[in-house]
Order: structure tokens, then C-alpha cells, then sequence
């Protein structure tokens, strides 16, 4: 599906960000399938009218499963300086995941080292360091509880490849649909119950601060999880 006005949170001369769905994947991949910077490009072209390919740069990405805010910029500045901004964690990150299984405690900080296998496209984590290893921090806090589900309210310190994914199940929390990560079934919809809900940084180019928050998906089970 293509890009359209409802999908665009946040836009500007710099920056454009998305409430991506679940399921696309952010750049070209070996599936060949269209990639959601083509799209955010085509709105682009067909919005302002410009005969040529718009400038887009990828400054995050996130999981083909999973949905929400992603941003992108529009301009090579821009680019530069949030590549800058997140290498130095300078964005606060904030996802929401359901899990079945309620954690031990309310609110706690995971500390884990990752190793990702790129043949499987999975990652293992570890207690402590390990060669090879990259470290990874995040914190989390339970929300609420509804008809057996858990909403996590998860700030990544961090932004490691499937690094929420695997330090919750690691715990013994997989996230809801994430078959690879340990929960029994995978979602017919090909999408996992983990949602980037927000970020918060300060603009490459104004100085000023800057909040996109992305509504959750409607399919009929995000819903109920909307007021938080």
C-alpha cells in the first residue's frame, strides 16, 4: 500500500516521519519487495510535484514486523545530524509491547550482550560480555494488564538489531506473535505486538525539541491499549 496523508506524523523541511506498518520493510531487501523509502519518496514526488527521485535518507530502521513512528530525512544536513543524534543517544526511544507472560517486577533495567547470527537473521543474548559481543540496555515499565495480555511501556538506551525482541524473551517475555523469539504462534497478519510509540529529540537544524507520537495500529486487538 501506498504512502498517503494519514501515514505522516510529523513533516518539515528536514525531516519527514511515518507510522509505518507492520510488515513493510524500511529499505530494499532480498525479497525484492517495495520498500517503505521508495514509498515515502513517491509521496514526496507526487506531493511537491518534482519531476526527479526525492532526496530521502534513512535514519533509523525498524523490524519488518513490527509498526510505528520512523523518521526519515530530507535533506543531506539533516541526515548527517540525526545519524549523529542517535549514534550519541541523544533520542529518547519509547515502544509498546504486549507479552502473555507478566514479568517479574513492574519496572526494571535489562542489561544483556547480543550476537547476531546474519544467516538466520537472529540474535542471541548473553548475560555477560562474550566475543564479539555488543552491549545493550534498556528499561521497562508494565503499563497495565487486560484479559491476560501485558502492555510494556520499553525505552531502549541502546539501538541494537532485535534487541527488545530478544532481551524480553530472554526474561522470559516474548512478545505476543514473535515466534522467532520464543512465543508459540506467529501472527497470521505477519506482524509482532511491539509498537515504536514515540521519539523524542532535538531538531537537526531548529534547535527545538521535538515529540512524534505514532496512534497504535487498528486491527481489532491495539485498541484497547490506546489511552496508555
Amino acid at each position: 500500500m501506498p504512502v498517503t496523508d494519514k501515514d505522516i506524523l510529523y513533516e518539515d523541511n528536514h525531516l519527514i516521519a511515518v507510522n509505518k506498518r507492520a510488515g513493510d520493510i524500511v529499505q530494499v531487501d532480498e525479497t525484492g519487495d517495495k520498500p517503505l523509502d521508495e514509498m515515502v519518496k513517491d509521496y514526496l514526488a507526487q506531493k511537491y510535484n518534482k519531476p526527479g527521485a526525492a532526496f530521502l535518507g534513512v535514519v533509523h530502521r525498524l523490524d519488518r514486523p513490527v509498526s510505528g513512528v520512523i523518521l526519515f530525512a530530507k535533506t543531506s544536513k539533516a541526515l548527517d545530524r540525526m545519524n549523529a543524534a542517535f549514534k550519541n543517544r541523544e533520542v529518547t526511544k519509547t515502544y509498546f509491547a504486549v507479552v502473555r507472560k507478566k514479568p517479574a517486577k513492574a519496572t526494571a533495567k535489562l542489561v544483556n550482550w547480543l550476537i547476531k547470527n546474519p544467516q538466520k537473521n537472529v540474535v542471541k543474548a548473553y548475560d555477560n560480555e562474550v566475543p564479539g559481543s555488543q552491549y545493550c540496555e534498556l528499561s521497562y515499565q508494565q503499563l497495565t494488564e487486560l484479559d491476560g495480555y501485558y502492555l510494556l511501556k520499553v525505552n531502549p538506551l541502546t539501538g541494537r538489531s532485535h534487541q527488545i525482541r530478544v532481551q524480553l524473551s530472554t526474561m522470559g517475555c516474548p512478545i505476543v506473535g514473535d515466534n522467532k523469539y520464543g512465543y508459540p504462534r506467529a501472527s497470521r497478519k505477519g506482524s509482532i505486538c511491539l509498537h515504536a510509540r514515540k521519539l523524542e529529540f532535538l531538531h537537526p537544524v531548529k534547535k527545538e525539541p521535538v515529540s512524534i507520537f505514532a496512534p497504535l495500529p487498528v486491527d481489532g486487538f491495539w485498541e484497547r491499549f490506546e489511552k496508555y
